[in-house]
């Protein structure tokens, strides 16, 4: 049983990470450099909350510093961060120099792997990076990626990160995550026509 640990930073943000995730951070404010400096000399993870227009969420997603990119003279950060495992809010502290909570590491539900909504994700997915990128991803490395790394390189709206973060079950997350996939599909397919009939002029092109 996972127990809560007091004192983790957080970090509000507009913005959802998911675990795996990549993200370029730009530290200014002196509460928070003073927050990142603090997990680098401990090791220490923070927590990324999406503060969004209505709330600030109670579950994000906890990062690891894996980079300082820059340090500039007035002592503002440019770090890469990285997404590890997701987290609810339990409690508020005001006590630490920096935002900080009480928080309580999730865990996924004991499930028997849905062979057909993993397979349906992956097939997906790898159309999206093939039609994206011109990529081709091999079958090994498919099998290789969960809901979350799959997810982690596609730029889909906050509220479906967040949804995906919600959720703990992985069945739950490659459904979900088959339907974005899909939705981006089709997206991509509508983007490609209009950029063909910018670039027709008009006119039917043969050859």
């Amino acid at each position: 049983m996972q127990v809560p640990v007091r004192d983790f930073p957080l970090f509000p943000l507009g913005i959802v990470a998911l675990p795996t995730e990549s993200v370029p951070l730009h530290i200014f404010e002196a509460r928070y450099r003073r927050m990142i400096e603090h997990c680098l000399a401990e090791g220490q993870e923070f927590g990324i909350l999406w503060l969004s227009d209505e709330e600030l969420k109670q579950t994000g997603c906890a990062c690891e510093v894996e980079q300082v990119l820059e340090r500039l003279e007035d002592g503002r950060l440019n770090i890469l961060s990285r997404g590890t495992r997701p987290f609810v809010l339990l409690e508020r502290q005001d006590e630490l120099p920096y935002p900080a909570g009480e928080v309580l590491f999730s865990e996924d539900d004991e499930e028997e792997p849905d062979e057909q909504a993993a397979s349906s994700a992956r097939e997906r997915y790898a159309e999206l990076v093939m039609q994206a990128t011109d990529k081709e991803l091999g079958e090994a490395e498919l099998a290789a990626m969960d809901s979350y790394r799959m997810a982690a390189t596609v730029e889909f709206e906050p509220e479906a990160k967040q949804e995906l973060l919600e959720l703990r079950s992985e069945n739950a997350r490659l459904r979900l995550l088959g339907t974005l996939l899909e939705t981006a599909l089709e997206r991509l397919e509508l983007l490609e026509r209009a950029q063909v009939r910018a670039q027709s002029n008009g006119k039917v092109r043969f050859g």
